[in-house]
């Protein structure tokens, strides 16, 4: 495990801060800038933040926003009133909002200590714009009803992708819903197919349930604060969930996904996706995982196709590639690329 001085983590605040700038919330970046200036060992929370042990940055423990998340949290809960008076919609000095902070962390230690310590967990319904292209795509090259396998599902939220509406450019898809999805969109139109879900299902190992009071409040923590569309969002596809059961299993994704592989699904295309959520398996997880996929995509046939749909971090820094491999011929392409938040969408598709 790497051991960081203070000034590293006082880097991955900052590292965060750009990526929250970038992702359209200045208040959470205006946050994380306040506490890698700021900052300071002389209280316990501050001590574990600035000793912490491991990768801090977005991709690994993401301490930055275990703060965020944490700080929101003692917001959205009337815990703190203080602090919930400088948060959006209030608008606010530096010195104020990080004194009323200051005081949080103090105040609120023990709160603040036991959340710090669960990982960040969110379930950014926009994501399923990118999705719902490459189910469509999937759908027109195997004819076929899907059966979905989410990895990382956490509340379910883009399990239930086919109960949202679209607008995708020019082309419209889904019935009228209380979410509706419209990505800044470029390229071409995705397929024009008939979509059938024949069965879905999802694990994580920390499944959140939409009708849970705690659970919503966790999902909501982890949303920026200044950032109510997504909130509202979030907020209107939970009450979806909620009202048809849906629930997320409980479970390590490697013996999920080896239980799932090994179930024969004739006439349909099994469908293996995951959004934002591989990149935090251990690495001796996911080159089980990677190994279990490719072991199933060779048993794969034309009469029960296996297909794995990706949204994930390449290292590039225009978004996330969305990545679509098709058994049992086992090829890949990059078949567009997403905002991390479902923003946008550059779309490619399978045929170019």
């Amino acid at each position: 495990m790497t051991r960081n001085g203070p000034e590293t983590i006082r880097e991955s605040f900052y590292r965060q801060a750009k990526a929250c700038d970038d992702l359209g919330s200045p208040f959470t970046a205006r946050l994380c800038r306040l506490a890698a200036e700021r900052l300071t060992e002389d209280t316990s929370v501050g001590a574990v933040l600035l000793g912490w042990q491991g990768n801090p940055d977005g991709t690994g423990d993401a301490v930055a926003l275990r703060l965020a998340g944490t700080l929101h949290a003692l917001v959205r809960s009337g815990t703190d009133a203080e602090l919930a008076a400088v948060y959006p919609p209030h608008a606010v000095d530096d010195d104020t909002l990080w004194g009323a902070i200051s005081n949080a962390l103090q105040r609120d230690e023990a709160f603040m200590l036991d959340r710090l310590a669960s990982a960040p967990q969110t379930n950014e319904v926009r994501r399923s714009s990118a999705l719902l292209p490459g189910f469509l795509t999937i759908a027109a090259l195997t004819e076929k009803p899907l059966a979905l396998s989410e990895v990382g599902a956490s509340a379910g939220l883009n399990l239930q992708w086919d109960r949202y509406s679209y607008t995708l450019g020019d082309t419209a898809f889904g019935d009228t819903s209380s979410v509706h999805l419209e990505p800044r969109w470029q390229g071409p139109p995705p397929p024009n197919v008939r979509l059938e879900v024949a069965e879905r299902a999802g694990c994580d190992l920390n499944p959140l349930d939409p009708a849970s009071e705690d659970d919503r409040l966790r999902l909501f923590s982890y949303i920026w604060a200044d950032q109510q569309d997504r909130l509202d969002r979030t907020a209107a596809a939970l009450a979806m969930a909620t009202e048809s059961g849906l629930k997320v299993e409980k479970a390590d994704a490697i013996a999920w996904l080896r239980q799932r592989l090994a179930t024969p699904r004739p006439g349909l295309t099994h469908v293996i996706y995951h959004t934002i959520a591989w990149q935090y398996f251990p690495a001796e997880l996911k080159a089980e995982g990677e190994a279990l996929i490719t072991e199933a995509g060779l048993r794969a046939t034309q009469d029960a196709p296996l297909a794995r749909l990706q949204l994930e971090a390449d290292g590039k820094p225009d978004g996330a590639a969305i990545l679509l491999t098709m058994w049992p011929t086992g090829e890949t392409r990059e078949i567009g690329r997403a905002d991390f938040h479902g923003r946008w969408v550059k779309w490619v598709g399978w045929s170019a």
